[in-house]
């Protein structure tokens, strides 16, 4: 029986020029395919990164650093000024009391400025402590409270001063009140004072730090001479110095000279 021959070959179901143009144009295709896709990343990339740019670059004004100087209105010509602190008296409740009294209280201050440099103030101060006593009698009061007020005016001195702060001096002369807190014990029981209101000096000044054109904070230190004297033998008059300081603010009102 005669052989069956093939109708196709082996090269005739894939002949190579065939094959080699198919691989090509898969070739190309993968290539092109590629292409776009770079591109189209590249295209997404820039659409992407381009409205973030745009909102991070700033707008004129917005965001930007201002500096100022709270001190800048700093100004002497007001002229009120008023200042509040708490306050430290040391005293002697008797003439020969050896304990001194350590009082604490308030100081209220205002002054009024003709000038620059000069003016006029006025100061109401309220102390309140415990003393020791002067003798050992039984029937002594130990540690007992007693007061000081003081009210007092004079001139008033600006010294060295700059936007920062200021130094000045003040001379006050005035009275102080006495009390002291014994009930129905005499003061000459205790060598004490009897309640009265005497003559009193205060010579010191002021040292101020400005926060702002109108608050100072404020240290007082002061020396407090009193003439207290005693109504039972031995009659007593006698010089008490003594120190004294607060610590406040001060508020300079607006109204100028």
């Amino acid at each position: 029986m005669p052989a069956v021959t093939p109708k196709f070959t082996s090269c005739q179901r894939c002949p190579p020029p065939v094959s080699s143009c198919k691989l090509s144009k898969m070739l190309n295709s993968v290539r092109f395919s590629a292409l776009i896709a770079v591109i189209a990343v590249l295209v997404l990339s820039f659409g992407t990164c381009s409205p973030a740019q745009s909102t991070a670059k700033p707008t004129a004004g917005v965001g930007t650093y201002i500096a100022s100087d709270p001190l800048a209105g700093v100004r002497y010509d007001n002229r009120f000024d008023v200042s509040l602190g708490v306050a430290y008296d040391h005293m002697k409740a008797g003439a020969n009391v050896l304990q001194g009294a350590n009082l604490g209280g308030l100081n209220l201050s205002a002054s009024y400025w003709f000038s620059k440099r000069w003016g006029l103030e006025g100061s109401g101060r309220a102390y309140l402590g415990s003393s020791g006593a002067g003798t050992t009698s039984p029937t002594v009061v130990h540690g007992p409270f007693v007061s000081q007020y003081l009210f007092a005016a004079g001139p008033e001195w600006l010294g060295p001063h700059n936007k920062h702060g200021a130094m000045s001096a003040h001379f006050l002369v005035g009275g102080a009140y006495f009390d002291a807190h014994l009930g129905n014990v005499t003061p000459q029981i205790e060598n004490f004072y009897y309640n009265q209101i005497a003559p009193a000096f205060i010579i010191g000044g002021h040292m101020d730090l400005n926060r702002s054109a109108h608050w100072v904070f404020r240290v007082t230190p002061d020396a407090v001479l009193t003439r207290y004297s005693t109504n039972y033998a031995p009659l007593l008059t006698q010089n008490d110095v003594n120190f004294a300081i607060s610590v406040g603010v001060e508020y300079k009102f607006s109204k100028k000279r």
